[in-house]
């Protein structure tokens, strides 16, 4: 049962295995998702113990994301040459050893360091544990539920980040952030030994060290200059220079996998319009949902004064609507159709951010409550995306699949902070100066102010002017509006995108070999 299998080793699976399997799957995927958001509650404390300055802070943060981006496609090449089952397990182990260090941390490059063994073994761990579904669940409509959990695994993981960091920050250290962890993989590590079967592609990718070198420094290179530009603006040249060096690299990538025999990546996945519509949904909603977090968590802690728990319980109604849509979306879609579903639930989520914008000013958190679900209920589409992506893939070419699928999360999360991330600080910045410069207040602190709301509110706070904080939450209640109508636009031409691609009568649940 765990021998080295180039078959497909899940037809002997037993029922109760199987679904044991996808159990071990999406909880170590959850610790994963989990590990994205939980930081950023646990940041303030960490940067004051071990005395980060403001850009070591900006790499504790990032270094996860970009380590765990670039090592994505190399990692599932390796899982189909050296085995998925052996590479998953290696990768729990790394997980769970990375987070024990924490505890010898002291400094902020020993954090730092640490984070990007995290970003290490969360590479080898989750575009496994999507291939691995494709190995457990031979049958199609069972796997179409399987990726289903494992969608909403992924989604819920994101969102719990928030509240479980609050409520470990409120009854211990910021250490906990990262000791959580330990449980968790080594659950899966003991249980993933027993349950999972081994699978070797028979035809393994042959391994390219300059296509893994480029793969690593342009995705790398690619998402850094992204997110340096929602931190700094568009103006920041170094920004610029790794934009266009990244875009070059894996331009050079791409023409090397579409000229080899047998490439590392196999892009010709992209001839399928079902695949190419998978994709796409899976980026757009991650989009959407980095965005979500990103957005209500300011609101709710500057604008409405919620602490860290208290923000995180009270997004709380979209990890609910992401539990329920996920699992139930490939049902939906074997009886009404997987193009009817994605792209209604691509157009569901939109009509969430439509409802920040449409809500009466300022929004109340009971409005929010209603964006909240209807974002959380697209999540559907992620579960209905995995869907055309894996089982409309051949197995040996799930690695392949699973790696740029798991690509796919990373660039939507840190497009969806970037884009509308800036774009509520731009019209934030624009606001507050002509609110303020109404209200007669001085013009050096409006300016400063205008760099965020956290600035305002330290401000307003030093200089004894209230006044001005309140213009500040003003101005953001504005600019989380005008954010919403472009998530609705973006949205809406995912949906309209995916509609598109998918074929009217395409069955997710069909086989693929």
């Amino acid at each position: 049962m765990t021998g080295g299998i180039t078959g497909e080793p899940a037809r002997v699976i037993s029922r109760w295995r199987r679904w044991a399997a996808l159990a071990v799957l999406s909880l170590s995927l959850a610790g994963i998702s989990m590990d994205m958001t939980i930081l950023n509650v646990a940041l303030p404390q960490l940067a004051a113990d071990v005395h980060a300055t403001s850009v070591q802070q900006l790499w504790i943060v990032d270094i996860y994301s970009l380590v765990l981006a670039g090592l994505l496609v190399p990692m599932s090449a390796a899982a189909d040459r050296l085995g998925r089952r052996s590479v998953l397990l290696t990768g729990y182990g790394i997980f769970a050893a990375a987070s024990l260090l924490v505890v010898l941390a002291d400094s902020a490059p020993a954090v730092i360091a640490i984070r990007a063994l995290l970003g290490i073994g969360g590479a080898m761990i989750m575009p496994t544990t999507l291939s691995m579904i494709r190995v457990v669940f031979t049958d199609p409509r069972e796997r179409a539920t399987a990726l289903g959990i494992w969608a909403a695994a992924s989604s819920v993981g994101m969102a719990i980040g928030p509240v479980l960091g609050g409520f470990l920050l409120e009854h211990g250290s910021w250490h906990a952030a990262f000791l959580v962890n330990i449980p968790v993989m080594g659950v899966a590590l003991v249980a993933g030994s027993l349950l999972l079967p081994e699978f070797r592609s028979p035809t393994p990718p042959q391994w390219d060290l300059p296509g893994a070198l480029a793969s690593i420094t342009g995705t790398v290179a690619l998402i850094w200059a992204i997110t340096t530009f929602a931190e700094r603006g568009v103006t920041d040249q170094p920004a610029w220079i790794a934009l266009l060096a990244g875009t070059g690299i894996l331009a050079w990538f791409i023409r090397r996998c579409l000229r080899h025999d047998n490439p590392m990546l196999d892009l010709g996945l992209f001839r399928s319009k079902p695949f190419t519509a998978g994709i796409l949904a899976a980026t757009t909603f991650m989009f959407a949902m980095s965005a979500l977090l990103l957005l209500s968590a300011q609101w709710l802690q500057i604008v409405e004064g919620a602490s860290p728990l208290e923000a995180g319980l009270a997004m709380l109604p979209a990890v609910l609507a992401v539990g329920v849509a996920s699992p139930l979306a490939p049902g939906l879609a074997a009886r009404i159709g997987a193009r009817a579903v994605l792209g209604g639930e691509l157009g569901v989520t939109g009509m969430g951010f439509l409802t920040i914008y449409l809500a009466p000013q300022p929004i109340s958190y009971g409005w929010m409550v209603v964006a909240m679900i209807l974002l959380g209920a697209g999540a559907g589409s992620l579960a209905v995306g995995s869907a055309l992506i894996i089982s409309g893939t051949p197995q040996t070419k799930a690695g392949h699949a699973a790696a740029l699928e798991e690509t796919s999360y990373e660039l939507g999360s840190v497009l969806g902070i970037a884009v509308l991330g800036s774009a509520a600080a731009a019209i934030y910045s624009s606001r507050i100066t002509s609110l303020a410069s109404q209200a007669g207040l001085d013009l050096a602190q409006v300016r400063s102010a205008g760099q965020s709301l956290s600035a305002a509110e330290d401000i307003a706070r030093a200089a004894g002017t209230p006044e001005l904080m309140t213009l500040a939450d003003r101005a953001f209640t504005t600019a989380l509006a005008d954010t919403g109508l472009i998530g609705f636009v973006v949205m809406t031409l995912a949906a309209v995108g995916v509609t598109v691609l998918v074929p009217r009568r395409y069955d997710i649940t069909r086989a693929v070999h």
